[in-house]
């Protein structure tokens, strides 16, 4: 019989793995996705006998899919197993289970564990041999975040390189495993009519939100050593800039795509010091080049959630204004935000293009018309484009009409959970999705000076209220005259939240 790829889950009892990866290879296998003869091994200090593990993989599975059949339940979860692996204990136990005759395969290594855990992992791993690839490929997965700061970063990407060639590592996000993220690189690049005018001669400015309408509930222990700067922005929002705005890669080779991501963050201006302080005291008085490049704020409350520190100084929100210095883009500002307990929780592109150089229509009735698109990543996703129409009757009085699509009308074509489109691709050997270690020390060397000014106290932590779009501050971000889009949960036609 040929045996398929083995999956070793470190981490098998925790939240990522109950909530995301096993409902994950549940839709893969309940699809015929997955290879036959699959395994997987789950790893953990807690103890599991065998029937108690499947037992849990199928609760897990209920969980996400209240209707499964329960005939292909037990089935999926025959495929599972369990090796215990108490801390100090070495990896002899998971090699015997791996390979009881000298033959494993093809097999993956999922880190879904702290991150403190990732290098002694990976040495365990290599010194029972179990990263050499004489009978199949090895391949790791490591969950973000990928260090802490710039020092801890390279730190890790020296530790797993001793233990396995970049090749083998695949660093996820799984904002990249979103379809509607996939779909920016569709959108521009099979359209002429955007690509001709994707450049700094049409578009006016970039706005990016990663909204999230929760607190940090359980993860407060973990946020507030995080804080909103490393949790999204260093991570999942320098993704999406990237897709808006690489440059066409010569073919869809996975290196080629990686190459120019790569590109951008290498454009990226660095911060001036002076910019990261705050000395506008006031948002009325945004003007000029004093106004302050990147914004934290706090919601709040913050300091009254479990597991958060007393007189801790953790953001929970962060706006940036960002500008890529090469000829597609120079002077353009991409001004990003992210943060919890706001209004809803949405993540969205918008495309603001340049005005009419000379306005005909100056009816004191008719709205300042002006073209947008918003590339919605969750939820309602979709994409919006607003044109500007005479509205009928006598006249010239202009309305904004939006032409739009939404992912929900496509029936029958269920979008599928990022997981399973990045485990999918682990085992096909496609790390298109996945992000390059030199990626990875890039974003982090564009915002350690963020980092250092805020722990030396050069910019202060605006308080904002909960269920608002973050401190009033975050208005200094913007080119003047413009404003921050409100989102609503539903990417609505006319771009008025109803809700």
């Amino acid at each position: 019989m040929t045996r398929g790829p083995t999956i070793v889950i470190f981490g098998a009892s925790g939240d990522l793995a109950r909530r995301k990866l096993i409902p994950a290879l549940w839709h893969l296998a309940a699809r015929g996705r997955l290879p036959g003869h699959f395994r997987v091994i789950g790893t953990g200090r807690t103890g599991f006998g065998q029937q108690a593990y499947r037992e849990h993989v199928m609760d897990a599975v209920r969980a996400a899919v209240p209707d499964a059949d329960a005939a292909q339940l037990q089935g999926f979860a025959a495929a599972f197993s369990f090796v215990r692996m108490p801390e100090g204990v070495s990896f002899h136990a998971l090699r015997e289970a791996l390979s009881p005759d000298g033959q494993c395969g093809d097999c993956i290594f999922y880190l879904a564990v702290p991150p403190s855990l990732y290098s002694g992992i990976a040495a365990g791993l290599a010194e029972l041999g179990m990263m050499d690839e004489k009978d199949g490929y090895r391949r790791l997965i490591v969950e973000k975040p990928f260090g802490y700061d710039l020092d801890s970063a390279v730190a890790l990407q020296d530790a797993l390189l001793s233990c396995c060639r970049e090749d083998q590592i695949y660093r996820i996000d799984h904002y990249l495993g979103k379809e509607t993220v996939q779909n920016i690189l569709a959108f521009r690049f099979s359209n002429a009519l955007f690509e001709s005018v994707w450049n700094r001669n049409y578009i006016d400015w970039v706005e990016i939100t990663a909204a999230e309408e929760l607190g940090v509930g359980k993860r407060g222990g973990y946020y507030d050593t995080a804080g909103a700067l490393r949790d999204m922005v260093q991570n999942h929002m320098m993704q999406l800039l990237a897709l808006v705005a690489m440059e066409p890669p010569v073919n869809l080779n996975p290196e080629s795509l990686r190459n120019e991501t790569q590109k951008v963050f290498q454009s990226l201006r660095p911060f001036e010091r002076a910019s990261l302080a705050d000395p506008v005291p006031s948002v009325h008085e945004a003007c000029g080049p004093g106004r302050p490049a990147c914004i934290r704020g706090r919601y709040r409350g913050y300091l009254d959630e479990a597991g958060i520190a007393p007189g801790s100084t953790t953001e929970t929100w962060v706006g940036a204004r960002i500008f890529i210095d090469n000829w597609r883009w120079g002077g353009v500002p991409f001004v990003v935000r992210t943060g919890k307990k706001m209004p809803v929780r949405v993540t969205e592109i918008v495309v603001h293009f340049k005005r009419t150089p000379h306005i005909l229509f100056r009816n004191s009735a008719s709205p300042q018309v002006s073209n947008s698109l918003i590339i919605r990543i969750q939820p309602d996703e979709g994409l919006l484009l607003t044109l500007g129409l005479k509205s009928p009757g006598s006249g010239f009085g202009l309305q904004q009409i939006p032409l739009h699509f939404h992912y929900r009308e496509l029936e029958g074509t269920p979008l599928s959970e990022a997981y399973e489109r990045l485990i999918l691709d682990c085992i096909n050997g496609d790390p298109s999705l996945f992000i390059r270690g030199d990626a990875v020390l890039a974003c982090w060397r564009f915002v350690q000076p963020v980092l250092d000014a805020w722990t030396g106290g050069e910019s202060p932590l605006a308080e904002y209220a909960p269920g608002s779009w973050g401190p009033e501050l975050g208005d200094l971000l913007l080119p003047p005259g413009e404003h921050w889009r409100e989102p609503c949960r539903v990417l609505s036609e006319d771009g008025v939240c109803h809700l």
